[in-house]
């Protein structure tokens, strides 16, 4: 089964976005967001994560599976 890989992303994500591109839920997506190690962005009371440093950090963290 081949998936589709062209998927279009925001140029800044909220927890909601980052647990669906995940495929996780949203309290997992807040947890991970709470880490020292995840590019957050805090505005406000917001989380974001800007698109490009999410995708860093994914392959960055990464084991070289796909």
């Amino acid at each position: 089964m081949e998936k589709d890989m062209n998927v279009t992303v925001p140029k800044v994500m909220n927890a909601k976005q980052v647990a669906e591109y995940l495929g996780i839920s949203k309290q997992g997506a807040y947890n991970l967001m709470n880490t020292e190690s995840f590019p957050t962005l805090r505005v406000g009371k917001r989380l974001l994560v800007s698109t490009d440093r999410f995708l860093e950090w994914i392959e960055m963290h990464s084991n070289g599976i796909g």
